[in-house]
């Protein structure tokens, strides 16, 4: 959904927020599996993509159907 001539920077950026997403929940579980227990760990992190889920369906728009040179940015 990046134009052409900003498509590596938009992956790079995206793979980074990726990265730091896993890290901090890899630090934050042992941390709420302590403090609240395994349910309210998957419960918080079930919230968080509940939300997420919303927010793409949102303002991430559709690009069944259309080429790569036909994408806005």
């Amino acid at each position: 959904m990046f134009p052409n001539q900003i498509r590596g920077s938009g992956l790079a950026v995206a793979g980074a927020a990726q990265w730091t997403s896993n890290f901090l929940i890899t630090i934050t579980f042992p941390v709420l599996l302590a403090s609240i227990g395994l349910p309210g760990a998957y419960g918080i992190y079930t919230v968080a993509a509940v939300i997420s889920l919303f927010f793409v369906l949102r303002y991430v728009y559709e690009t069944r159907g259309k080429e790569l040179e036909q994408m806005e940015g």
